[in-house]
């Protein structure tokens, strides 16, 4: 007759005297779960700014494009009621500069826009890094 006892594999031994002989650090649960938190909260702070900064930046280029085709049928009005072609030439030259002014003020404040948001964004993210890393030193300290 067969016995469970007649064969062992290569697996039948107890893990906890195995595990017994080997010192696992100790992993506090509560705090891997608070830093978790911590980046979590951090990320989505992050993300919220970075959502409210695209709707202005895209807010403010509609409103750009909309005064753009304001002054646009403004100016083909005026152009119409030029009495002579000199006329219509000198106020066509003047919207032109006028538009490219325009344009690139448009352009920089756009620029600005998204400048301020991504530093603000990096900031965030700096403090939440710099006090991740003081909160790591603080448990290596801990554990000497």
């Amino acid at each position: 007759m067969y016995t469970t006892n007649a064969f062992k594999t290569p697996f039948d031994f107890d893990f906890s005297k195995i595990a017994g002989e080997f010192k696992f650090p100790v992993v506090n649960v509560e705090t891997v779960v608070e830093t978790g938190r911590k980046n979590f909260a951090a990320m989505t702070t992050v993300s919220t700014a970075a959502v409210e900064a695209m709707k202005t930046i895209a807010q403010r280029q509609g409103d750009m494009v909309r005064a753009a085709m304001e002054d646009f049928s403004k100016h083909g009005s005026e152009v119409l009621a030029a009495a002579s072609i000199e006329e219509k030439a000198a106020k066509q030259i003047d919207f032109a500069k006028k538009s490219y002014d325009l344009a690139i003020a448009n352009t920089k404040e756009l620029a600005e826009l998204v400048t301020k948001s991504q530093t603000d964004a990096f900031e965030a993210l700096n403090a939440r890094i710099a006090e991740l890393t003081e909160e790591v030193k603080a448990a290596i300290a801990a554990k000497k």
